[in-house]
């Protein structure tokens, strides 16, 4: 089976309630996920914006360490870099340098954004430290990844 990553607040391919953006509460939305590969070990979330008027996709959130028996994360993650809920979960930096999710906030204007939230089975434990950037952790998993997952929301101004 392959691994899935959802959401109860919005559809792969749809937009992200304002609730969530930077328009709105500006808060993480809940997420769930299944069939991980046997010997996950934990886990790793990235969420970027790949149509951002920039060179890089702009980063809206960083979270890993989130052990494997997690079976998602709930809404409203606080921005935290050490995390009781996931116990043991860590937080790194957003493009804006802060800790934590960011909503989407798309220029007015230039359209619909893609947000796409990757999850990463990881299938040996880390020793990593919190306020990793994405390119960090990325560099720190790249040979520990046994399966990915993607949910992709979207939001426009």
């Amino acid at each position: 089976m392959t691994m899935k990553l959802t959401s109860p607040a919005f559809e792969n391919g749809k937009p992200i309630p304002v609730k969530y953006t930077g328009d709105g509460e500006d808060i993480s939305p809940p997420l769930q996920w299944t069939n991980l590969p046997a010997g996950t070990a934990e886990l790793a979330m990235i969420v970027d914006d790949p149509d951002a008027p920039r060179p890089q996709p702009w980063v809206h959130w960083v979270i890993y360490k989130i052990p494997a028996d997690s079976a998602g994360l709930s809404e409203n993650v606080p921005h935290s870099l050490n995390l009781n809920t996931p116990a043991g979960a860590l937080q790194g930096m957003n493009t804006s340098g802060q800790i934590g999710y960011q909503g989407p906030a798309p220029p007015r204007g230039h359209g619909r954004h893609r947000y796409f939230f990757k999850l990463y089975a990881i299938k040996q434990s880390t020793d990593l430290k919190g306020g990793f950037t994405k390119d960090q952790l990325l560099k720190a998993i790249s040979d520990r990844i046994a399966g990915q997952a993607e949910l992709m929301g979207t939001y426009q101004r």
